[in-house]
């Protein structure tokens, strides 16, 4: 099967609100609405078999997304808070703590797929699904980016990779080259067994109580496959038919319609609420992660 770039992108509606002269930056993205496809992001990075063995076999609890989830989600925002926002001292307090855990996580000998925490490839797959999830959501909310914002976007976002152990030059130098990475590393995922029952857990929410996944577990779901890329719909073998395209698509045109009327500070208050965390916990020498 030859890929294509449409096969591993989600569909995104035409312009719906007219774009600022200014060059975009990720840091534009940082909308909680941004946040909303995190785990079809995690299914996505788990499909490279490297990254999905490393989370399901990590020994590391401490940080297991199905044993704690919202620590789990505390750790995540907050790196892509760090990343995003974050001077040199924090980008590197937060990088050692992140190493401290990737020690701990290799392939044991002899294992069918082997992996390393600290494998750079592995590493810039997890970035580049990062970017993906910004790019997405914040096309979604604003409709389709013009080259010129795409590409300022897209240079601003090598901070994804680089805050962990990607140098820059790994980092592909245009958004035009970046597509071609996008669909080589895609053609090289799969979902396999124990990874795709991971997966199938996340996606059904099994990793939070009950109550609540009675209360949100439908629209979690419905949020969760509608970020996901075909290719990686038919890999987890989900259905999603063209009705569910279209009440995807009207359901960010009305939240991009509303959010031009609440307020920035709240918008974007949870990525400075979780910078103040980290913060505090570097000054008063508590665990970041």
């Amino acid at each position: 099967m030859v890929l294509t770039v449409e096969q591993t992108r989600i569909p995104v509606t035409g312009v719906h609100r007219r774009y600022t002269k200014r060059r975009l930056a990720v840091t534009d993205a940082l909308d909680f609405w941004s946040f909303a496809g995190a785990a079809a992001n995690v299914a996505m990075q788990m499909m490279n078999p490297g990254v999905g063995h490393g989370v399901v076999e990590s020994k590391v609890d401490s940080g297991a997304l199905m044993k704690r989830p919202w620590k789990r989600a505390r750790t995540t925002t907050q790196y892509l808070a760090v990343a995003i926002l974050g001077n040199e001292k924090e980008i590197d307090a937060f990088r050692e703590a992140v190493n401290v855990a990737h020690r701990q996580v290799h392939s044991a000998p002899g294992a069918a797929v082997k992996y390393n925490a600290f494998d750079r490839n592995l590493q810039m797959w997890v970035a580049a699904c990062l970017f993906i999830g910004f790019e997405d959501s914040y096309q979604l909310l604003h409709g389709r980016l013009s080259e010129e914002h795409a590409e300022s976007f897209y240079q601003s976002a090598a901070v994804l990779a680089t805050s962990l152990q990607v140098p820059r030059d790994m980092w592909p130098a245009t958004r035009g080259d970046f597509d071609d990475y996008w669909v080589r590393a895609c053609a090289e995922t799969r979902l396999d067994e124990p990874v795709a029952a991971y997966v199938d857990d996340l996606l059904h929410l099994r990793m939070i109580n009950l109550p609540m996944r009675l209360v949100f577990g439908s629209l979690l779901r419905f949020l969760t496959i509608g970020f996901l890329a075909p290719y990686f719909r038919e890999q987890m073998g989900v259905r999603w038919s063209a009705a569910d395209q279209r009440r995807f698509e009207n359901l960010f045109v009305f939240v991009g319609f509303v959010n031009r009327f609440i307020p920035r500070f709240l918008r974007f208050g949870g990525s400075y609420s979780l910078m103040m965390d980290l913060r505090h916990r570097i000054s008063a020498g508590k665990p970041i992660i």
